[in-house]
């Protein structure tokens, strides 16, 4: 099982969102120097969002991504609501090794069918966002158009194998992952990654337990809550 250390990027620099409520700090305000350290610690692969351009609230951090990309040793997995041939192709072609295809894509499968032709299905993955149970779009007050038996069909018909899994309402609340969602995904013969609201590094051997893929952490990991190696110790 795979830990995939969380950067989110949001004007050129490590972004956390709760930080302001909770002290928490990222080790390194530099989304380059972030990665050197967490690759440092033994980490094989990091989870990238550019939250600009995820949720248009200013210029492209592309370049850092880039940069991170083009560390030797690890693997990049770009996350955040990619939604475009383009963005998906962009990221690929800066050295990204995955991409994570919002859920939003699904709702248009010809769109998926363009985007997994272009990138190849190995380098596909999905966003599979939920709560109370329900598909929803971060952001997004209205449920989501398709229920998730719909999701999980579209998601198949569109060739891909890997999904990650988010509950949204414990994401960034340090309340456990919902670790059951994504197992009964697992089931489906998903390699599923779990993600949002990870607490402590026995999450990460319940995960494995349940056949889990990988965990994507964040806000546990900048608070100290454990270390990156106490983490990837537990996944093997």
């Amino acid at each position: 099982m795979e830990i995939y250390p969380a950067i989110d990027i949001q004007g050129g620099r490590v972004s956390r969102a709760d930080a302001s409520t909770s002290g928490a700090e990222p080790e390194a305000s530099d989304p380059l120097v972030q990665a050197e350290a967490f690759v440092a610690r033994g980490a094989r692969w990091v989870h990238v969002v550019d939250m600009d351009r995820a949720f248009g609230t200013g210029g492209q951090n592309d370049e850092w991504v880039r940069h991170i990309c083009s560390l030797g040793g690890v693997q990049v997995q770009v996350g955040g609501n990619v939604n475009t041939v383009r963005w998906a192709d962009e990221a690929m072609g800066g050295g990204a090794s995955r991409v994570v295809l919002g859920m939003g894509v699904v709702a248009t499968p010809a769109l998926l069918t363009d985007i997994v032709s272009s990138i190849g299905p190995a380098a596909a993955a999905v966003a599979v966002d939920v709560r109370d149970g329900r598909p929803a779009l971060r952001g997004e007050a209205e449920p989501f158009a398709l229920d998730l038996s719909d999701v999980i069909q579209r998601v198949l018909e569109g060739g891909i194998e890997i999904v990650v899994h988010r509950d949204l309402e414990r994401d960034g609340s340090l309340a456990g992952a919902d670790l059951a969602g994504a197992a009964a995904l697992s089931r489906l013969g998903f390699e599923v990654i779990a993600a949002g609201g990870v607490a402590g590094v026995t999450e990460m051997i319940e995960a494995r337990g349940l056949g889990l893929d990988g965990v994507i952490v964040g806000r546990a990991l900048y608070e100290g809550r454990f270390t990156l190696e106490e983490a990837i110790a537990c996944s093997a």
